[in-house]
């Protein structure tokens, strides 16, 4: 059995050898002891859509650094890369760094020919993160939205929704949610389609449109400023229906459609509406959905307001829903084709919690918990960045990020670099080639 010499200490090591069933009388065994092979072939992709984005160098560039430069072993770009990179490819665990670092396609993919930056090396990076950084990285988020448009866009909707995070140790902010039934973060995310502005971490013990409006603020001025024209809306969910927040889109001709929760006003008023349902069901036992709008103000709001009323009736009973707007569009089109459209931002939020860990907030500092979530929205960023360009008209064209991950990006090679060349043999046996190469050439003029 071939030995392995370690060079840092001078040792000889010898692989274990797995043993496996025989196949037609041939022996199977298997070691660790490859060379240098990776499983991560596709990292080169990633790179080089990170190269015509410019995310993780922009990210890079405006990180505070208090290290000093005349000790420095790993520049901040490396830093960066290793954690984006690695959420990407599903490395949730810092731990797994001191692996990887030794990977070549690794170092190339961070264009560093050495071994990469260490878990604790990265641990102290990730725990300096304040107030400060965080900004830095959301208003990064938002140049990178903006960036990416080749030209101005005659209206954009802006979906604001919030997720619980749960936590499982005595991190800082952390509060027991009555709804969601454990201790958890309030985490807040806006997506304009499948691209992601922001992702602000909260406590849980705070109400669900907490700094939703002063976000929306932000976001209306740095978005008109690109772009005078552009008309914006705001979708949420009732969580985020406050009158005050209304009457600022009303003032900045921003519109609405928002949710709002049923009351036994709300369904007084729509009670024509909701025993037409119920009677064309009783005729035809079938589900029956009819929409109309009314005229309702809250005690607490300023002035009554445009609500549409979707009336639904099945055999289960009646199942009316309510959303505020300030939309002209006809109540059904504006109910099924605009406001029911919301939900697809869910599947966002799970492709962030599910797909790149932004629940790993597993920090005691609250500050290092909000800078995870930001590396996992940065690394958000890129993978849609690869759909969205790169698998347009492909089977992946619609996929999630666990999906691209698996099929596009864990692919095995042989890494053999010389002191001319880096060289990746990738697995000849991989059945997306013609995906890839679409890819790699969608991306080869960054």
């Amino acid at each position: 059995m071939k030995e392995n010499h370690n060079v840092a200490t001078g040792t000889v090591c010898n692989p274990e050898l797995f043993q496996f069933p025989a196949v037609k009388k041939r022996k199977v065994t298997a070691s660790f002891s490859g060379g240098d092979v990776t499983g991560d072939g596709g990292i080169l992709l990633l790179r080089q859509a990170d190269r015509q984005a410019g995310l993780t160098k922009a990210l890079a560039a405006v990180l505070p650094d208090p290290r000093d430069p005349e000790r420095i072993t790993h520049p901040l770009l490396t830093f960066v890369r290793q954690r984006v990179y690695g959420l990407c490819l599903g490395y949730e665990d810092l731990n797994d760094q001191d692996h990887l670092r030794r990977d070549l396609a690794w170092q190339t993919a961070a264009e560093r020919d050495e071994v990469l930056a260490s878990s604790p090396t990265l641990c102290r990076w990730e725990n300096r993160a304040d107030r400060k950084v965080g900004w830095l990285v959301q208003e990064l988020l938002v140049h990178q939205f903006i960036a990416s448009f080749k030209e101005a866009p005659t209206e954009l909707v802006l979906n604001f929704d919030s997720t619980d995070d749960r936590v499982h140790g005595q991190q800082e902010g952390r509060f027991f949610h009555g709804y969601y039934g454990n201790y958890c973060f309030l985490p807040l995310y806006v997506f304009c389609g499948e691209q992601l502005l922001v992702s602000y971490l909260r406590p849980s013990n705070q109400d669900n449109a907490r700094h939703a409006w002063a976000i929306l603020k932000l976001l209306v001025q740095r978005l008109r400023q690109a772009w005078p024209q552009v008309k914006l809306t705001v979708r949420a969910d009732s969580g985020f229906c406050r009158w005050r927040m209304l009457r600022w889109c009303e003032d900045q001709e921003v519109g609405y459609v928002i949710g709002l929760a049923r009351n036994d006003r709300l369904l007084a008023l729509a009670q024509p509406l909701l025993r037409q349902a119920q009677t064309r069901h009783e005729e035809t036992q079938e589900k029956q959905r009819l929409f109309g709008e009314v005229q309702y103000a809250a005690e607490s709001w300023d002035r009554p307001r445009r609500v549409i009323a979707k009336a639904e009736h099945t055999a289960k009973g009646s199942n009316p829903r309510f959303a505020v707007t300030n939309l002209a569009t006809e109540a059904q089109p504006l109910y099924d084709a605009v406001y029911c459209a919301r939900g697809e931002m869910e599947n966002r939020i799970k492709e962030q919690q599910l797909g790149l860990f932004a629940d790993r907030t597993s920090c005691h500092d609250w500050w290092a918990n909000q800078f995870r979530l930001l590396l996992s929205s940065c690394a958000y960023v890129l993978l849609e960045t690869v759909r969205r360009l790169g698998l347009a008209g492909t089977e992946l064209a619609r996929a999630q990020v666990g999906t691209i991950r698996l099929k596009l990006l864990k692919i095995g090679a042989v890494v053999l670099r010389n002191t001319r060349r880096v060289r990746l043999l990738l697995a000849s046996s991989y059945p997306y080639q013609s995906i890839f190469a679409q890819v790699a050439k969608a991306f080869s003029t960054g």
